[in-house]
């Protein structure tokens, strides 16, 4: 294989590989289906001339027919009044459209079956473009799925499967973290509430406590009809009293050193 015969090949190989990536498999649908409708315009409209083609001389072939049977019994009239020579012409007039007739009649039959050929033609192209019609939405859709395939796989394989799992990791992490902090709010908040309650539970105990020894230290109430104590027993309730606040304030140190 000589030089030019490779790099001819070689030239050949690319423009062909440009085409094949340059032809769109659903342009290249419509196009053949657009060409086949256009075709199909075109034989309608040739059948519906050769169908009128085929009914004037059919209409002609009827006249010369009609011309025929006139001059006919134009003859026999003119045999009927003894006038041969008016009957010859009449003959004569009559061969003149019979030989016409003739030659219509060999053109009616051409016409006519080419008429059937274009009309089987037709119906075959009818059915031919709905089919593909049919063939062109399967085509589609099936070239529209392998696309989709296509851009899912290459958005797949362009994915970092590591990257995005470690992303979820850390922002399950954040999660967690985020959930442990509101839990020992919870928890602080929860504890500093019990601590209040706790602290008004013993100061009340301790309130409790000391109203009984203030009832326990204070001297019982006399009655009413017990008579009222002589005044030199009254000069003694001063010395009580101190001996109480005394013990009272021993008490309330007692209580702060707790």
């Amino acid at each position: 294989m000589g030089l030019f015969d490779r790099i001819k090949r070689v030239v050949g190989a690319n423009l062909n590989d440009l085409v094949n990536k340059a032809e769109d498999p659903e342009k290249m649908l419509e196009q053949a289906v657009l060409e086949m409708q256009e075709d199909l315009v075109q034989l309608r409209q040739g059948v519906a001339q050769a169908i009128a083609a085929q009914k004037r001389t059919e209409k002609q072939y009827n006249d010369t027919q009609n011309e025929i049977n006139k001059w006919q019994r134009n003859a026999q009239l003119a045999l009927q009044k003894g006038d041969e020579n008016l009957a010859r012409q009449a003959l004569e007039r009559k061969k003149t459209y019979t030989d016409t007739g003739t030659q219509l009649k060999a053109s009616l039959d051409q016409q006519s079956t080419q008429v059937e050929t274009l009309k089987r033609n037709l119906i075959q192209l009818e059915s031919k473009l709905s089919e593909a019609k049919t063939k062109k939405e399967m085509l589609k859709t099936r070239i529209t799925t392998a696309k989709a395939q296509e851009q899912l796989e290459g958005m797949v394989r362009g994915m970092n499967s590591s990257s995005a799992m470690s992303a979820f990791e850390r922002m399950e992490e954040k999660v967690l973290m985020q959930e442990a902090r509101a839990q020992s709010v919870a928890e602080l908040a929860g504890s500093d509430l019990e601590s209040q309650f706790a602290r008004l539970e013993s100061g009340s105990d301790v309130d409790d406590e000391l109203a009984a020894l203030k009832a326990q230290m204070l001297p019982p109430a006399s009655p009413q009809s017990q008579p009222q104590l002589p005044p030199q027993q009254e000069t003694n309730a001063p010395k009580s009293n101190e001996v109480v606040d005394a013990e009272l304030d021993s008490l309330r140190k007692q209580l702060d050193q707790m």
